[in-house]
């Protein structure tokens, strides 16, 4: 999946697969986690957001997605 690099503390690049909902992030540490089945409004907040990091934490990271670590 092609990512998209981003501007924050925490995350490095992030990609989104619309027809399957997958959302990829690669975190500064060089740690890439996949979340499935991200509604596509997750990904346009997050991307669209004033702090990544902050909306990560708020919205993707307790908010019950499945995930794997790549």
């Amino acid at each position: 999946m092609r990512r998209e690099p981003v501007e924050s503390d925490a995350l490095r690049s992030v990609g989104y697969d619309p027809d399957r909902r997958i959302l990829e992030i690669e975190f500064n540490s060089g740690t890439v986690y996949r979340y499935f089945d991200v509604p596509e409004n997750v990904h346009t907040g997050l991307m669209t957001a004033g702090s990544h990091g902050e909306f990560f934490a708020r919205h993707i990271r307790d908010a019950g997605f499945d995930y794997e670590q790549r």
